[in-house]
């Protein structure tokens, strides 16, 4: 997988400090799906992004087509490829959201960094 260009330091630290991210999946046609919102992260030079509700999310199903999309998030909106990650990146992305949204309730951070929103894990790889 290749991009056009990685994010520019402004990038990573607009899209990385955002409360939340827009994400709209490329459809089979080429078509974007609607908007939805969800949480962000940033580790190290890279932008991560998980389902909360796991695989069975229907903005996560909708990244399935064609891996393709667009992002919205701290004035910054980029077409991007959404990369499958696994394994140790997993914990470092758990720490980012424990640290980013730790004013929210334990619940919501436990759902967030379960080994279910784990398996949906992305890096938004700007095109």
């Amino acid at each position: 997988m290749t991009t056009t260009a990685p994010w520019s330091d402004d990038e990573l630290d607009r899209v990385g400090s955002a409360e939340e991210l827009e994400v709209a999946s490329q459809r089979r046609d080429g078509e974007l799906s609607n908007w939805r919102t969800i949480w962000v992260v940033r580790v190290s030079d890279d932008i991560y992004v998980r389902s909360v509700n796991g695989p069975a999310s229907a903005w996560f199903r909708g990244t399935r087509a064609r891996h393709e999309g667009r992002v919205n998030a701290g004035g910054v909106e980029k077409d991007v490829t959404f990369e499958d990650v696994d394994g140790e990146i997993n914990d470092a992305v758990d720490a980012a959201y424990r640290t980013k949204y730790a004013r929210y309730s334990a619940n919501t951070i436990q759902r967030i960094t379960s080994s279910t929103a784990g398996s949906t894990t992305m890096r938004l790889l700007p095109r």
